[in-house]
């Protein structure tokens, strides 16, 4: 994969090897928030579960995945030093 290496028109290319680490980074931020989001669901439609009330679900998921969109636009619109 030519990350940052001269296209056929002499130009570099957009985004850096870091930009891409953090790029994975993000990705598996969001990922792990959308784990957290899931589960908890009923076997009986006629009972309701409280568990989809839980601190996990409501707070910590929606943070994690807005952490991993700030990630993503960091590692989009950042510019990072070439290693």
């Amino acid at each position: 994969m030519a990350v940052n290496k001269k296209d056929d028109s002499g130009r570099k290319m957009a985004i850096t090897r870091k930009g891409l680490k953090f790029m994975i980074v993000g990705l598996l931020v969001m990922v792990a928030g959308f784990i957290l989001l899931s589960g908890g669901g009923s076997k009986d439609p006629e009972v309701f579960n409280y568990a989809m009330f839980d601190f996990r679900r409501l707070v910590a998921a929606p943070v994690v995945i807005i952490c991993g969109i700030v990630i993503e636009a960091v590692a989009i619109m950042g510019k990072f030093k070439e290693d």
